[in-house]
């Protein structure tokens, strides 16, 4: 990963805003290369009409450089609005400061005051400190879960596997997101594992995956897939039964996510003018 030269940008404060210009989107660009290397990057032109058709690109910056940043697509479910937050990106000397966590709660807040109640994103299930992030942090929940989303990339970070993903439902104003965003955050927004404990409730069900899966990634692959493998199958079904994935801790060597039934979470998990029960 690239890292940025001056000592004093790596300590700057970081400030959050809106991008809208050919430059801005061109340093965007550069980050996508250095996070993802190439084959799945998204041209400049893609931003101009997420930024014309009503998405959100948002740059992180340290004093003149930008060190991250998020681009949303606008789009429509049954009549619904929403946003569809399709890259975030930080530069590897800002992770684990806190800078993912500026671009959503920026995201969320500009959203709310243009109207959108949900922002959705993919990632990647083996990734288990996101995972963390978006349920137990943002307050995300997902109910899906499409196999081999984007392909096989040539992306280093893929390690050559399919890219399985689950879809990230941040209901902004919803009582369970208001609940956790009020609560002080315990270090870190993003820890280097998932490190909330908690019992199951009544009902749920779980699904494990072993804390090692990255590290299984680079040195064993086939021991990598297979896991994968068997991760989709269990969301899949869970996810035909009506549950959705609420939240994920950690039992032993493996993070534990847990899944719940629609029905008996919606108050919590959907604003109250939501039809989503």
């Amino acid at each position: 990963m690239e890292r940025v030269e001056a000592a004093a940008v790596g300590q700057a404060p970081v400030e959050i805003r809106h991008c809208r210009t050919i430059a801005e989107y061109e340093e965007c660009l550069r980050l996508e290369r250095v996070t993802w290397g190439h084959g799945i990057l998204v041209p400049t032109a893609i931003f101009v009409v997420a930024q014309e058709t009503g998405g959100q690109i948002l740059g992180a910056y340290a004093g003149n450089e930008m060190v991250g940043f998020t681009l949303a697509l606008a789009g429509v479910h049954e009549g619904r609005p929403f946003l569809h937050s399709h890259m975030t990106a930080v530069l590897e000397p800002f992770r684990d400061r806190g800078v993912g966590c500026k671009l959503k709660l920026f995201q969320r807040e500009d959203a709310l005051a243009r109207g959108f109640q949900l922002v959705e994103w993919t990632f990647d299930p083996l990734e288990l400190k996101n995972a963390h992030f978006n349920f137990m942090r943002l307050g995300a929940i997902a109910r899906r879960f499409i196999p081999n989303c984007y392909g096989v990339t040539e992306s280093p970070l893929h390690a050559g596997m399919p890219t399985d993903r689950l879809v990230a439902e941040w209901w902004l104003d919803s009582p369970r997101v208001n609940s956790l965003l009020a609560a002080p955050a315990e270090g870190h927004a993003q820890a280097t594992q998932p490190q909330t404990q908690f019992d199951l409730p009544v009902g749920a069900a779980t699904i494990s995956v072993p804390l090692n899966v990255t590290e299984l990634r680079q040195r064993d692959r086939a021991a990598a897939q297979k896991i994968q493998s068997d991760v989709r199958a269990q969301f899949e079904a869970h996810f035909a039964k009506g549950f959705a994935a609420t939240g994920v801790t950690t039992r032993g060597a493996n993070a534990e996510y847990m899944l719940q039934p629609v029905a008996s979470v919606a108050a919590e998990i959907f604003p109250p003018n939501q039809n989503e029960h």
